[in-house]
């Protein structure tokens, strides 16, 4: 389904499951013999339940919960029409082709599909009517109501033959209800069996001839029961609620075995003949279980059976229910270290599952004084529930202290400022993953002495307390609103500009003197570099000739590494100054240039 499957049921040849859900409200039918969906159809309101009239999916009667009712045939919608209070259910009564429609009334309201029309309603003793079946061996009506009271009736003489008191019935000793007991469902089986559902999540068996119930089933969820089935092969009732479907036999009320689905149940149906349930959830996908010892598998789905008999070749040893594991030194706690190696214990890993029942007989013998280990730790808990009362000490990052602790103050003036909770709260820094890390790495601890910060600290220092005057400026103006003076109080525009304009004075005098500080302790740093430049002796640096090389002076490196920064022009005129070059024209025109060099004597 889109969203939610309402119903489910099963044609009584087996063949077809038809299912309701929403949304859009539509009926879906599903063909078993060749495993898909056979159609599909869409309907104006939602389904509060329907009926299969045929063998087939020939012809359906839906239920809607605008009181409509609408009649489908095997091409599709056949005929609409309406009931006139609100309907909970219905029931075919196949000898007189007459459908009963209980609701929001205390009529039962009869349609004749022979005839075509409404016959005179049924009368009953109750303001509503939640659930209402028919007894298919002597066709006896029974319908319940929202007092707890099952009202029975015969269709041939329209008339009420017994009334149960299942309200009262279902009260035990073990049984704790708070609100008065309903009927929320209704099963025959047989002649003289009849299961009785109630909103306080009890099941009551009777037998027709008695007005005491023989059993009552409590699911101990104190949900309503939504739907009752019966499995005569192994004397099973199927009971379920929203949350869980429960398997006990009909004679003991011991419990066979219970399904607990993911998701809540809206309806149960047993497929004829065969282990399998279907469900309908508050979930798209429906609910199929396979159980074997129920029955076998349907013969749409023999495969299944091949599948349970390979699991039994195999069986699971891993899987231990009942069981405690335990170590060896528990084993050695407990004095049973000689039961190694006997079928009391199992080895598993690094220690041994043993039966719960010995664990907790054993544990007894060698521990009496349970109890009061019992009372020490409710003790215990007593006083950590006290500590957790009192003062808790803000607990602050070990990088950024003094940032996290701003921050902190400022969240708690935030809460204690009635303005703030006008205005959308923004997310704090301190909780936001986004800036975890600086408040623990510490490559992100914010340097106070570094210029940048002390710099700006005025200005954030000045935003601090312009936020605290605003805030305060903000509750005054509040105050002065509740106690609608006509003349309100407070300073005017101008003082206020003039009281800005004096923070901005403030503001950039305090600036100036941080960078007046910040340049005296730069000129002190540099008269302490000189002072230590002076103080340093400079020893002699030795430099080591490579081979190959001749060593002229320091000097004349010293010169040529001039002249190499100088251009060629320059380099000419400064060689032909000294003598070392001469030029002269050729006979082309061209220039010739004569170097030579010059020895130094050491």
């Amino acid at each position: 389904m889109p969203t939610v499957c309402t119903t489910i049921k099963v044609s009584k040849d087996g063949q077809y499951i038809l299912a309701t859900g929403t949304y859009k409200p539509r009926v879906r039918c599903y063909d078993t013999y060749q495993l898909s969906l056979k159609f599909e159809r869409c309907l104006d309101s939602e389904v509060v339940t329907f009926e299969i009239l045929s063998d087939d999916y020939s012809k359906i009667v839906f239920l809607h919960n605008d009181r409509y009712i609408e009649f489908h045939s095997q091409s599709g919608f056949y005929y609409k029409t309406r009931i006139p209070k609100f309907g909970r259910d219905f029931s075919y009564h196949y000898p007189s082709c007459d459908l009963y429609f209980v609701g929001a009334s205390s009529e039962i309201y009869r349609l004749n599909l022979e005839q075509g029309r409404y016959l005179n309603p049924l009368q009953t003793d109750a303001a509503e009517n939640n659930v209402c079946d028919i007894n298919s061996v002597h066709g006896l009506f029974a319908t319940g109501t929202i007092e707890g009271r099952v009202e029975c009736w015969d269709p041939r003489t329209r008339n009420r033959v017994g009334l149960l008191d299942c309200a009262l019935s279902s009260v035990t000793a073990d049984s704790e209800i708070n609100t008065l007991p309903t009927i929320s469902a209704l099963k025959f089986n047989g002649a003289l069996t009849m299961a009785v559902g109630t909103s306080t999540g009890q099941v009551l068996l009777y037998d027709l001839r008695s007005d005491k119930p023989l059993l009552v089933k409590d699911h101990q969820y104190g949900l309503p029961i939504k739907s009752v089935h019966f499995q005569n092969s192994l004397d099973l009732i199927l009971s379920a609620d929203s949350r869980i479907i429960k398997m006990w036999n009909k004679n003991s009320g011991k419990i066979f075995t219970s399904l607990e689905p993911e998701h809540d149940l809206n309806d149960v149906c047993l497929y004829p003949n065969s282990g399998m349930l279907l469900t309908a959830n508050e979930t798209p996908k429906m609910g199929i279980y396979y159980i074997p010892v129920l029955g076998p598998a349907p013969r749409w789905c023999s495969f299944l059976d091949n599948l349970t008999e390979e699991l039994e070749e195999n069986p699971e040893s891993t899987v231990y229910d009942d069981y405690k594991f335990v170590t060896k030194k528990d084993l050695e706690n407990l004095g049973l270290t000689h039961l190694i190696g006997s079928p009391f214990l199992r080895a598993y890993m690094h220690g041994f599952f043993m039966d719960i029942r010995l664990y907790h007989k054993v544990k007894l013998m060698v521990n009496p004084f349970a109890y009061e280990e019992y009372r020490k730790d409710k003790i215990r808990q007593k006083i950590e529930e006290t500590r957790a009362q009192r003062v808790q000490l803000k607990k602050l990052p070990k990088v950024n202290k003094e940032l996290a602790l701003k921050l902190i103050e400022e969240e708690e003036e935030k809460q204690k400022s009635t303005w703030r909770k006008k205005v959308k709260s923004l997310p704090n820094i301190l909780t936001d993953d986004r800036f975890k890390v600086m408040f623990e790495n510490p490559d992100f601890q914010v340097d106070e002495e570094s210029e940048e910060f002390r710099l700006l600290n005025p200005l954030v220092s000045k935003i601090s307390e312009k936020r605290k005057k605003k805030l305060r400026l903000l509750e005054q103006q509040e105050l002065r609103e509740k106690e609608e003076e006509e003349e309100p109080e407070g300073k005017p525009s101008d003082a206020e500009s003039s009281e800005s304009s004096d923070d901005e004075k403030d503001w950039v005098e305090e600036v100036r003197k941080q960078r007046r500080l910040l340049q005296q302790e730069e000129k002190v740093k540099r008269q302490e570099q000189r002072k230590e430049d002076q103080q340093t002796v400079l020893k002699p640096q030795f430099y080591e000739i490579k081979a190959g090389e001749e060593f002229r002076s320091f000097k004349d490196s010293a010169t040529k590494q001039k002249l190499m920064n100088k251009t060629l022009e320059d380099r000419l005129k400064i060689e032909a100054k000294h003598g070392a070059l001469s030029v002269s024209d050729t006979t082309v025109g061209s220039k010739q240039l004569t170097f030579t060099l010059k020895r130094f004597l050491f």
